[in-house]
């Protein structure tokens, strides 16, 4: 990967200048695809071409492990850093999430093994073009039927059919949701509430079959970056638990293993001082025009009233112009930012006016978010410390 590209700009960017994620060579859609084409699951290309074939392949996942926050905590994670230096048998090197990085559009690449533009969840929330509300694609609220709205199978099912053991291994809470149907779905689910339990299981499942996909997740991490920021005692804590529990699967890995640890998005603290924090229930010119606001802080959707789209991309471009990239709907299709095309049934979900954050800086709604208002650590956009999420490697 060119980092030379993902360099801070002092000038304003122009829509097509923002630093892209790399589709189909190097982007979360594409890790699953590639391990999959290994493994003989048909109708599978191996896109991350350094990336050996194995007959065993576990993905961990640990929801908001950025790839810069963890090249900053070295002490925190000493085995994940030992990855980091392509040692202990394995191999480390960024990947990129995609746009917008959030967990709900991440997963959904991971498990597709298609960018945003085709399975459709484009964002943390997202107008629905059939009802006209906002979606929340976390929460799945409110409810909408999960296979019309993606309704790709997952290469967890394809390696299913294949012939291929395939296991999900991760909280009880997550084994029914709508967004765990449409993304990680296929082969069997296995709820456990510990990290260790769960990496206990993740081996005993990669043994399970003499062609293993088996998929674990922790999002405890997530939370405390949230919560308290990414230089918070509290999510320094998490890391180093986080490090432990990598350490304990990679020692328990069955013969003809590979390990994949991953993320869905990376995070940045944005200050709770005046210019970092602009608030769109409080500003009068932002709201001018919009009939909804999706999507989070560093990465908006913005639906605007039928007739005002060219004012309200005009007044956002004028108020925000350099401190976000702003973009027509057309305009960051065409760029790709969703990926290299759209689905039509994707289409009127992406905002008619799509914003995403250059600096450190966040759009909130402290009446209609406030919880969401109130977070320390924030992901969505373009920049690396978002963009950029570890690809580490070991095998056996």
């Amino acid at each position: 990967m060119a980092l030379s590209t993902w360099e801070d700009h002092p000038e304003p960017l122009a829509v097509g200048s923002a630093p892209l994620p790399e589709y189909g060579t190097g982007s979360l859609a594409d890790l699953l695809p590639t391990l999959a084409a290994g493994m003989g699951v048909p109708g599978q290309t191996a896109a991350i071409a350094e990336l050996t074939a194995a007959d065993r392949n576990c993905v961990f996942l640990v929801d908001g492990l950025g790839w810069e926050q963890l090249k900053t905590h070295p002490d925190e994670a000493p085995f994940l850093a030992s990855l980091l230096a392509s040692s202990r048998g394995g191999t480390g090197r960024p990947i990129t999430a995609g746009y917008p990085a959030t967990t709900a559009t991440s997963l959904a690449s991971v498990g597709t093994g298609l960018p945003p533009g085709a399975h459709g969840l484009p964002g943390y929330s997202a107008r629905n073009p059939e009802t006209g509300e906002l979606m929340n694609q976390l929460r799945w609220q409110p409810w909408t039927d999960p296979h019309a709205w993606q309704p790709y199978p997952t290469i967890f099912q394809l390696a299913d059919a294949a012939g291929v053991h395939t296991a999900q291994v991760s909280s009880p809470t997550f084994e029914s949701t709508p967004l765990t149907k449409v993304a990680l779905s296929g082969g069997r689910f296995h709820g456990r509430l510990t990290g260790e339990d769960r990496m206990d299981l993740a081996a005993a499942q990669l043994a399970a079959g003499d062609r293993s996909l088996v998929y674990t997740y922790y999002a405890e991490l997530d939370g405390a970056g949230h919560r308290f920021g990414v230089d918070s005692d509290t999510w320094r804590g998490q890391l180093m638990y986080v490090d432990r529990l990598v350490q304990r699967l990679a020692e328990q890995l069955p013969p003809r293993t590979a390990l994949y640890v991953t993320a869905d998005h990376g995070m940045i603290d944005i200050p709770f001082t005046e210019g970092h924090r602009i608030d769109f229930d409080e500003d009068w010119e932002l709201r001018a025009g919009v009939a909804l606001l999706g999507g989070e802080g560093r990465a908006r959707h913005v639906y605007a009233v039928p007739g005002a789209e060219n004012d309200v991309l005009t007044c956002w471009r004028e108020v925000l112009g350099e401190q976000f990239w702003v973009a027509s709907r057309n305009e960051a299709i065409a760029a790709g930012w969703f990926g290299p095309h759209i689905d039509e049934r994707v289409y009127a979900r992406i905002g008619d006016v799509v914003a995403a954050a250059r600096d450190d800086v966040l759009i909130i709604a402290s009446e209609r978010e406030p919880k969401e208002s109130a977070m320390v650590g924030n992901h969505g956009s373009m920049t690396a410390v978002e963009q950029l999420v570890p690809l580490l490697e070991v095998r056996t």
